[in-house]
């Protein structure tokens, strides 16, 4: 009986701790569902604030103003670049590197000493600044494929005027051959120009090619002359007179170490801050040619693609004719010559037979006899004469005498 009764508590025991834990589980599943609602309904409402931050940040407009915020300077004017609402002005001196390694031991002294010099005489702040920047060889490229076209028409021109006078035939072989000597300088000078223009493309080609420039920045502050009150006008002719003043010193002591320098005007000033606002631009549109292409424009028209192509077209073709015709022209004077001289050694073969027959038998006159070598060489004229005579009848449409030539053969047997 006590063991049933036992079991039986026992029994409830395990049926109420099994119904706590349920009830626990329930309590744990509503509190985690709550939680989980909560968090949701706060990250819509973050999502929801999310979107409209993100609504007025796409309405928010980037005007004028706010760009000139970004930059540091607020205008450039007369040889100076104005920050901070004209309380400040700064002038520019750029200075040509020296190559301090090639110098010998006298002359880097020289220069130790001169900048130190320059440095003890500075009796205001200065700023250095050096700009990295690639050397765009595209416009001295240009500049020698112009000069090439040049030197092209005048080869042209030269041609037409070298075979203009030798087809005529008043020109002496003399005055032929100088145009012709000057006509090869021509082309010679024509295929160097083009050999360096083609060279010097290949070679920068995907290549950077970089170069340093050395600033030295020379400030003034308004605040320098606080007892008076002056307008704005005023104050940048006063800047412009000190900074001026300075820059001119700064340049006299920078010269005794024997650097050249200069100070920048209004345009180099804008290329210098273009070159650090746009650096990776700045290789490939410079600022001139920024300006030129209309970015300070509202708006831009291009031209119509065909006839632009057109026109690339025909200069093409004006190129490409002017380099055909050149050396079609060159080829056929070259041939014109070649043939001339053929046409030319031809007519005088025997001359130059006779002429190297009578060589050779003055060259062996010790061999086969002084006598006999007079003989030889009296008979070797004898037989030439005869020829140009026989010659010239056939040209003038007569048979040759049979007398004379009777005659001719006894005089051959008697000297024989």
């Amino acid at each position: 009986m006590q063991d049933n009764a036992l079991a039986k508590l026992l029994l409830i025991l395990l049926a109420f701790l099994i119904f706590i834990l349920m009830v626990l589980c329930i309590v744990y599943i509503v509190l985690k569902y709550k939680n989980r609602s909560s968090a949701m309904i706060k990250k819509g409402k973050k999502n929801k604030h999310d979107v409209n931050k993100k609504e007025k940040n796409d309405k928010k407009e980037y005007n004028k103003n706010s760009i000139f915020d970004f930059m540091e300077f607020d205008n450039i004017y007369d040889n100076m670049i104005v920050q901070q609402n004209g309380k400040r002005f700064l002038m520019v001196i750029e200075c040509q590197g020296i190559n301090f390694d090639l110098m010998s031991g006298l002359e880097k002294n020289s220069v130790e000493q001169g900048f130190i010099q320059f440095l003890n005489s500075l009796r205001n702040p200065i700023q250095i600044y050096v700009q990295t920047r690639t050397v765009n060889l595209g416009k001295s490229i240009s500049n020698y494929k112009s000069k090439v076209d040049e030197i092209a028409r005048a080869y042209s021109a030269k041609q037409l005027e070298y075979n203009q006078k030798l087809n005529s035939g008043r020109y002496s072989y003399d005055q032929l051959n100088k145009d012709r000597l000057e006509l090869t300088r021509q082309k010679n000078l024509y295929e160097y120009g083009a050999d360096i223009v083609s060279n010097t493309e290949r070679m920068s080609l995907n290549r950077n090619i970089l170069s340093k420039h050395y600033y030295v920045i020379v400030p003034y502050y308004s605040e320098e002359n606080p007892d008076v009150h002056f307008a704005k006008d005023e104050i940048a002719n006063i800047a412009f007179s000190e900074l001026y003043t300075k820059s001119q010193s700064i340049i006299s002591s920078l010269g005794v170490c024997g650097i050249s320098s200069k100070i920048l005007d209004t345009t180099e000033l804008m290329e210098l801050l273009y070159v650090a606002y746009n650096r990776d631009e700045s290789e490939i549109v410079d600022l001139k040619r920024s300006i030129n292409y209309g970015y300070f424009d509202l708006y831009s028209t291009a031209p119509d693609v065909y006839e632009k192509r057109m026109k690339e077209l025909d200069i093409k073709i004006e190129k490409e004719a002017i380099k055909k015709a050149n050396e079609t022209v060159y080829n056929v004077l070259e041939e014109n010559e070649k043939q001339r001289k053929a046409r030319q050694k031809e007519a005088e073969l025997d001359d130059l037979i006779a002429q190297m027959a009578k060589t050779l038998i003055m060259e062996n006159k010790e061999t086969i006899g002084y006598d006999v070598a007079e003989q030889a060489v009296e008979k070797v004229d004898e037989e030439i004469k005869n020829k140009k005579e026989e010659k010239i009848q056939k040209e003038e449409g007569e048979e040759p005498n049979e007398e004379k030539k009777t005659v001719r053969r006894r005089k051959r047997r008697t000297v024989q």
